[in-house]
């Protein structure tokens, strides 16, 4: 029989396996709740989502709006500007420009954010709405998985417990049959034991009257220890069996016992690991996309803005009042523009327009020039002090309105506390203390400043006019320091320009002086000169007289350059007529170079033969200028944009954008192609370019004199030389500066002094630099006249 002891352990063992069971199942259910919450606040996470945008793009939309407000508030008021003129000429001051810029900007934020609400409410939105609907549906079947592996898992745990009891119950028959074999076992040595003790304890008798009493009690004691024999054996069949039984069950229960660890621990360890995988499948690579589309809208705005901030900053770099000035007086040309000089208006007949120095006057012209001399040197000296002074007032207050107070990176340093930000702000250079000092600091130097200022102007006002009788004087006393021998020759050779002329002295001139200075000029012809220098020069052409002549390199080449320009665009009839632009237009369409280069010289052979004339001159030197392009950053494209508006205006009614890229085309092609598309000199005869700025004449030209005599002197020389291999070199000295283009030419600054052997064209010379053999160009250096002699 079992024992009780043995019976309440077994039954603590039962218990104790049902509480573990219990606290599985527990966890099991929690395990779904938690799931279940997982869910509901996915999806709640999700619906704020929702409602965070779509409240984020009603916001962004009215933003936008407001910004579309403000910016039509103030474009409506300049398109409301009744001089449109004057509207659009404003337009290229760099104020204005600022000014158009931020106006962009906001148009361009408002468009911006415009969009940005519709990605909010056409985009993201809808992703989020499908992110819930997909996690709830997925999440209802990961359940139904999940509640498959908890119910497999309960079975698992079922059968081993079904197991572990048949174990128990076969275990404790075992445990029974054991107990009565040993019973029996204890019974059969206690019976044998007896039988001993009742022989010895027998006395010897007589034979014939105990023997059959002994055999009687022996065959008792046999029978039964036969009984005791018997019931043992069955016992141990009985023990055998429930023994064999119980090892069987004990198997099946560790086999069990193995299966069913090994499962729980899947369960725990991969199953729950891969349900909330199941459960989250496609959530985060969906929400992932969906804040990226955020992401790519926001930084897309961002990269906008900066973009149209880099605009307004690189405009706001480009403040500059002395440019602004420029384009202002260019802009009003006619405004601007110095006006003719009062002629002499002889009175009754006196044409006299000279000082006369004869006596008895001269005495008086001399003490008068001498003492202008000695009043204008204490008044120069005077003037000076005072222009020191003024600019150095002027500097002062350029260093109070250039002062960098314009950085308010601190006040975007939030901290925790919102003291500290407002004690940062408050404590900026724009506090009011700071800027009532400034200004009243700044308006007294401003006094001052503009009191020398007039000073100023009024001492230079009477130098001015000091100067000018002085000169006067001086020049018609004989005393001037300023003649030379090249104004000498210019006076003698400058008249008034004639209209039968070939090439007008304006063009000659600038090309000449371009040709000798200005090839390696960066922005040639597109960067504005000086409008003062511009209109000066100008005005000396239109005085028949040539302010480039000789050798002076003391102009601004820009400014020149800009003579050039607008004596082509001031003619009267453009140098391409309006009634061939249709002819040239259709050339343009041809791809092949060579072919659009014939079909351009026979519309423009129908021209005068002085139009043709200029036109040759002036693109064989836009081709020589265009072969320095590395240095000088004009191309043939261009120099086209630059000279196409004035060479050629587009007729009205045709599209003038359009048009003018189709003029710049053709501009750019005659350049290229100039040698095909005018005629030869034997076929044309009248000067042509060249190189070097000088004219060569197959007809008599008006300037010929800009061959001068020492060019001639030169050509007679070289002429004698290359005759005659084995004279001594020619000893020269450089006129210009001159960059080399290819290893074979020689670089020298001007007066350098240079060694030539010999001629090896036209157009250079073999000679000698620095110990260095090479190619010299002839336009740029003079030959020795004592070595020429």
């Amino acid at each position: 029989m079992t024992s009780p002891a043995k019976f309440k352990k077994d039954k603590e063992i039962i218990a104790e396996y049902d509480t573990q069971v219990k606290e599985i199942r527990a966890q099991l259910t929690e395990q779904m709740k938690c799931l279940d919450q997982q869910c509901e606040l996915r999806v709640q996470l999700l619906q704020d989502l929702q409602d965070f945008f779509r409240k984020k793009a009603e916001i962004e939309m009215d933003y936008s709006r407001n910004l579309e407000k403000l910016a039509e508030r103030f474009l409506a008021k300049t398109r409301s500007t009744k001089d449109q003129q004057f509207k659009k000429d404003q337009n290229v001051l760099s104020p204005v420009n600022c000014w158009n810029l931020l106006l962009n900007q906001v148009k361009r934020e408002s468009r911006d954010h415009t969009t940005l609400s519709d990605i909010y409410l056409n985009n993201i939105i809808p992703r989020f709405v499908q992110v819930s609907e997909d996690s709830g549906r997925l999440f209802k079947k990961s359940k139904e998985v999940g509640q498959q592996l908890q119910d497999d898992l309960m079975k698992v745990l079922n059968e081993l417990y079904s197991v572990m009891k048949t174990y128990h119950m076969y275990n404790a028959d075992s445990i029974s049959a054991q107990s009565k074999l040993k019973e029996a076992e204890k019974q059969e040595e206690k019976q044998i034991g007896k039988s001993v003790k009742q022989e010895d304890r027998q006395t010897p008798r007589s034979p014939d009257s105990t023997s059959n009493v002994r055999i009687e009690e022996k065959h008792v004691r046999r029978s039964s220890v036969k009984k005791i024999e018997k019931m043992k054996e069955k016992r141990q069949a009985k023990y055998t069996e429930n023994k064999l039984k119980a090892i069987k069950a004990r198997n099946e229960y560790l086999l069990a016992l193995e299966a069913t660890n090994a499962s729980v621990f899947k369960y725990y360890i991969h199953d729950l690991s891969d349900l909330i995988d199941c459960c989250d499948l496609g959530y985060h690579a969906s929400l992932n996309r969906a804040l990226r589309t955020f992401l790519s809208a926001e930084l897309n705005l961002e990269q906008s803005k900066h973009e149209g901030l880099d605009a307004i900053e690189n405009a706001v770099e480009n403040l500059d009042a002395t440019s602004d000035k420029q384009r202002l007086m260019e802009m009003y040309n006619s405004v601007f523009c110095p006006p003719m000089k009062f002629e002499f208006q002889p009175h009754m007949g006196d044409m006299a327009s000279q000082l006369c120095a004869q006596q008895p006057v001269q005495s008086e012209l001399v003490q008068r020039c001498q003492q202008l001399q000695s009043r204008l040197s204490t008044l120069k000296i005077e003037n000076e002090e005072v222009k020191k002074t003024m600019e150095a007032t002027l500097q002062t207050i350029q260093d109070i309105v250039t002062v960098e107070d314009f950085d308010v990176s601190d006040c975007f340093q939030y901290s925790n506390s919102m003291e500290s930000v407002k004690s940062t702000v408050s404590e900026t250079f724009m506090s009011k203390p700071s800027i009532a000092k400034r200004r009243a600091n700044q308006q007294e130097t401003e006094q001052f400043y503009f009191t020398k200022m007039k000073e100023y102007l009024e001492g230079r006002n009477l130098i001015t006019k000091l100067q000018a009788k002085h000169d006067l004087l001086q020049k018609t006393l004989g005393e001037s320091q300023r003649t030379d021998c090249s104004l000498a020759r210019r006076s003698s050779t400058v008249k008034k320009q004639d209209s039968s002329q070939a090439i007008p002295l304006v063009v000659e001139s600038c090309i000449r002086f371009i040709s000798r200075h200005g090839l390696q000029h960066e922005g040639i012809f597109r960067v504005s000169g000086s409008q003062v220098e511009v209109n000066d020069i100008k005005n000396a052409f239109e005085r028949g007289e040539d302010p480039l002549a000789g050798d002076q390199n003391d102009h601004d080449l820009d400014s020149i350059a800009g003579v050039l320009k607008l004596y082509f665009r001031g003619l009267k009839h453009p140098l391409f007529p309006k009634d061939i632009f249709r002819d040239l237009m259709a050339c343009v369409t041809m791809d092949n170079l060579q072919e659009r280069a014939l079909h351009i010289r026979k519309v423009l052979l129908v021209l005068p033969k002085t139009t043709l004339i200029i036109m040759r001159y002036l693109f064989a030197f836009l081709s020589h200028l265009s072969q320095f392009s590395e240095e000088n950053m004009m191309d043939p494209y261009n120099l086209a944009i630059c000279f196409g508006p004035s060479l050629m205006s587009v007729p009205e009614g045709h599209d003038q954008v359009s048009c003018q890229t189709h003029v710049n085309e053709l501009i750019k092609t005659i350049i290229i192609q100039h040698e095909h598309v005018f005629p030869n000199p034997r076929e044309l005869e009248g000067p042509i370019y060249s190189r070097g700025g000088s004219t060569e004449d197959y007809c008599d030209s008006p300037h010929g004199e800009t061959a001068s005599a020492e060019d001639s002197a030169q050509d007679a020389t070289a002429e004698h030389h290359t005759s005659d291999d084995e004279c001594e070199p020619i000893e020269a000295i450089a006129k210009f500066d001159y960059v080399g283009r290819t290893a074979r030419e020689l670089s020298f600054k001007k007066g350098a002094s240079l060694l030539l052997y010999q001629r090896a064209s036209d157009d250079w010379w073999e000679g000698r630099h620095n110990g260095i053999d090479g190619l010299i160009p002839h336009q740029y250096i003079v030959v020795q006249d004592t070595l020429i002699s």
